[in-house]
């Protein structure tokens, strides 16, 4: 009984109650989350300017930011509190939701499920990483390469960044990459469940990149490098997602194995007796 949800269900109004309080703490959380990000703005923006700073010293150029609207910076500043927000309160709000649906679930399946609600947020830092170490350079690289100076053409072309176009585009590439690297928790839930298979996916293998690189392309800013950037991590994810759900399968089987050993053994003994 210790393992069947059964054994402590609530009426609908318990279930309410239950729901509004995981909601009150999730709010609060992300509230005072937000405005102490909110307070720090500048120095988490300026964190974020860093891998542009740095090419931008090395290509030369106007080392600067501007916002051409009176309100620009503002908001800019309160888009990055709110982003920020989001990232660190994700680990609570998770737990929140896990509190709320787990006294629904067996044993076992708090037991598969555990796993991925740790797995899930490394990979996302670990993908959020990769793109600000890595991928941010190189591409900041290509696209301020497409300056000119005097010498080279008519007139200067120079870029002027933009404090709130630049906000943008990084938490677009930080979201895509570390969204992308879900894909192993996504495909060992779903072969855990038994809608995909490690053989499936491996005869499905030319059709998954074509599908990567479709993905990449409309995810992340229109260049090469971050696309083939992102499509290379997620073709290695793949990878790995096929291995992992072989060890899934193969655990899986065992159990049943286990279970039918189990299941001989008790009609042998109620026959003998």
């Amino acid at each position: 009984m210790a393992e069947n949800p059964d054994s402590h269900t609530m009426p609908l109004l318990d279930h309410l109650i239950e729901l509004r309080t995981r909601l009150i703490w999730s709010v609060f959380g992300f509230l005072f989350t937000f405005f102490a990000c909110f307070y720090f703005a500048q120095p988490i923006y300026d964190f974020l300017v860093i891998p542009f700073a740095n090419v931008m010293e090395e290509v030369g150029g106007t080392n600067r930011m501007i916002y051409t609207a009176l309100t620009e910076a503002f908001f800019t500043q309160i888009k990055v509190g709110f982003f920020a927000a989001a990232f660190v309160t994700f680990p609570l709000i998770a737990t929140q939701i896990w509190m709320f649906i787990a006294p629904g679930l067996y044993q076992h399946e708090k037991g598969a499920l555990a796993p991925f609600l740790v797995a899930s947020p490394i990979l996302f830092l670990a993908g959020a990483s990769f793109v600000y170490y890595f991928i941010m350079p190189m591409a900041w690289r290509f696209l301020l390469g497409f300056q000119t100076g005097a010498d080279e053409s008519v007139l200067p072309i120079e870029l002027e960044a933009r404090v709130g176009e630049y906000l943008g585009l990084v938490m677009q590439l930080i979201f895509a990459f570390g969204i992308s690297f879900q894909l192993p928790v996504v495909l060992v839930l779903l072969a855990r469940v038994g809608i995909v298979s490690a053989q499936g996916l491996a005869e499905r293998r030319k059709y998954a990149i074509v599908c990567v690189f479709v993905f990449a392309a409309v995810v992340t800013p229109p260049d090469v490098i971050s696309q083939i950037g992102l499509a290379i991590p997620m073709m290695l994810l793949y990878e790995v997602s096929i291995y992992a759900c072989r060890i899934v399968e193969r655990k899986r089987e065992e159990a049943w194995a286990a279970d039918a050993d189990d299941d001989g053994f008790e009609d042998t003994d109620f026959n003998e007796t």
